[in-house]
């Protein structure tokens, strides 16, 4: 595999750049020739060796996006290791809940990152997580700040044994089927779930999609500003475009970092010629006005995608008329951490062919879209909505859950035998294109990232003075999603504003910053069928306001909840306006 992403070019154009790094630092790009990756890769990958890594070993990379966290996922796929990148923004209790499932005998991190000015203490957490982490025997520790930080008994400074290790290394001979990554994604219940992928059906996708929707070619710099703990770094920031020997940007800072222009001064700095990012910050960018987009030379841009949530109409018509100047291609692409890939995108198509706004539209090729009805038959003509399944295997397609294909096999293909459930809903419009219209299960979607509404729940369950809570999705201006907690207090407890706090606190320390309620709202009970079932459904309707339809609630065990949290939601509504 590492042998498609480098060695090929190496051979063919040693000197091609192959990375280029937009460091947080506005205006510091460093360029990495795919000769120069090679040497990384392979010292790198002789460094895990002399540690006792081998074929088959699990390696967490807990990094910001760099030239040494590339290097380090093509260094484990070299030598037959299986990487799981946590993103660097996750707590030491999901870096190390991550750890223990996968068993990883090893860590890779930086002694700090540095994101929007700010340091963020790695280093320090991974300290934290392997604590609790039995498995472990090394923790390679890069450097990406001057400032010093504790090293311990199992703490290995990467760059000085890279610098002693030899520059080649002969990659491992890999079976097609055998294991390349895991990447954990939040499921609907609590725990997260380890995607895994393998080797040649990946590359393979991720690369073809990377040619064909974004019509990249030889010379373009394709600017994907995902983070590498995300499927979208791992696809389209590294194995897609790296196969393909493109040039790829790595973005490691924020898009309003020094200001809302960031995006565009590096479009003009770099001459991007494909940009593709998150509608969320497409939503945040909207909000600061044209000027700063105005103020540079965005000519370069010939494609424009989306990703990591349906993009609503207001930012899509901003991106393709403000950003792209509405000269540019926008696709807007549908897919998962499970399909490896993207599996619905407007191109590749008839050359010209439509694009409506806001809308994922064609299948690619090999993808075969079905909607299904309640009954679990599939739906007929257009005009129509239900769940979206996918009727035959892709070359993408992850293969299992790590260490529960029982898990994997309840998940996607439990519901509709014989066909794999996305979880999402889709319209098939008159003309015969998909509309994404959301999840259909307990899973939100915050600021493009998946997050188990029952994740946000366990973690508050660990409050002492709170014996239940119930997390739903809510529409969120420039999030898409937000998380609106209901919680019941035990009865002795008078300082709500605290355990409100407390609660903020256990979930930021648990799962990571991004997934803290907006907002929380006490209650004396939640709404629950006589089985005991949490009525989730109610809640939404509460918060989107829509309460005077409440549909059929005589499966509550006491319907009179329902005004009761009316209530206290308008009451709460009313001192938060105030």
């Amino acid at each position: 595999l590492t042998v498609n992403c480098l060695d090929q070019h190496v051979e063919k154009s040693p000197n091609r750049v192959a990375l280029i790094w937009e460091r947080d630092e506005p205006g510091t790009a460093v360029h990495v020739t795919y000769r120069e990756l090679l040497d990384l890769t392979c010292r790198l990958a002789n460094t895990l060796k002399k540690y006792g890594i081998q074929k088959g070993d699990k390696v967490a990379i807990y990094m910001s996006v760099s030239p040494l966290s590339v290097a380090a996922m093509l260094a484990c796929a070299r030598i037959g290791a299986v990487h799981t990148v946590v993103f660097a923004g996750f707590s030491a209790e999901s870096l190390a809940g991550r750890i223990v499932d996968s068993g990883c005998k090893a860590v890779i991190t930086y002694n700090q990152g540095v994101r929007g000015g700010r340091i963020i203490e790695l280093k320090t957490t991974v300290d934290e997580a392997v604590k609790n982490c039995p498995s472990i025997k090394h923790v390679f520790v890069a450097q990406r700040t001057d400032n010093k930080v504790q090293m311990g008994d199992r703490d290995i400074p990467l760059e000085e044994e890279m610098a002693k290790a030899a520059s080649v290394c002969t990659p491992e001979s890999m079976d097609s089927e055998d294991m390349l990554f895991m990447l954990y994604t939040s499921g609907s219940t609590g725990k997260p779930k380890g995607i895994v992928h393998t080797q040649a059906g990946y590359l393979l996708y991720a690369a073809v999609t990377h040619k064909y929707v974004f019509d990249y070619q030889q010379g373009d710099v394709f600017g994907c500003v995902a983070d590498i703990g995300w499927i979208t770094g791992h696809s389209y920031v590294v194995y897609g475009p790296l196969c393909n020997g493109a040039t790829s940007v790595l973005f490691e800072s924020t898009p309003v970092y020094p200001n809302p222009g960031r995006y565009w001064e590096v479009v003009q700095r770099l001459k991007i010629n494909q940009f593709y990012g998150a509608p969320t910050a497409i939503r945040l960018l909207l909000n600061y006005g044209e000027e700063w987009v105005k103020k540079y030379d965005r000519s370069s841009l010939k494609t424009l995608g989306s990703v990591g949530e349906p993009i609503n109409h207001e930012a899509w018509q901003w991106f393709y008329h403000v950003v792209g100047e509405g000269r540019c291609t926008l696709v807007d692409t549908w897919w998962q951490t499970e399909t490896g890939g993207i599996c619905i995108a407007p191109r590749p198509s008839e050359e010209k062919a439509e694009i409506v706004p806001a809308m994922a539209m064609r299948p690619f090729f090999g993808i075969v879209p079905v909607l299904m009805d309640e009954n679990g038959k599939v739906i007929e003509g257009n005009d129509v909505s239900g769940a979206l399944c996918i009727a035959q295997p892709w070359p993408g397609m992850a293969r299992t859950i790590y260490g529960d294909d029982q898990r994997f096999v309840d998940a996607y293909f439990k519901a509709y035998p014989g066909y794999y459930f996305t979880g999402d809903g889709a319209y098939r419009t008159k003309k015969g294109y998909y509309q994404i219209t959301g999840r259909m299960d307990d899973v939100i979607n915050i600021s493009g990232h998946r997050l188990g509404t029952a994740e946000i729940e366990d973690a508050m369950a660990d409050h002492p003075e709170v014996p239940e809570t119930a997390v739903i999705g809510y529409p969120h201006k420039i999030k898409g999603e937000g998380a609106f907690a209901f919680v019941v207090l035990k009865e002795q407890t008078n300082d709500t504003d605290r355990v409100k706090e407390e609660l903020k606190t256990i979930v930021a320390s648990k799962i990571a910053k991004y997934a803290v309620p907006d907002h929380i709202l006490v209650v004396k009970r939640l709404p629950k069928t006589r089985s005991g079932k949490i009525m989730r459904r109610l809640l939404r309707k509460v918060v989107t306001e829509q309460s005077s339809n409440m549909g059929d609630v005589t499966t509550l065990d006491d319907p009179s909840v329902v005004k009761e949290i009316l209530d206290a939601y308008l009451k709460y509504k009313e001192k938060s306006s105030s």
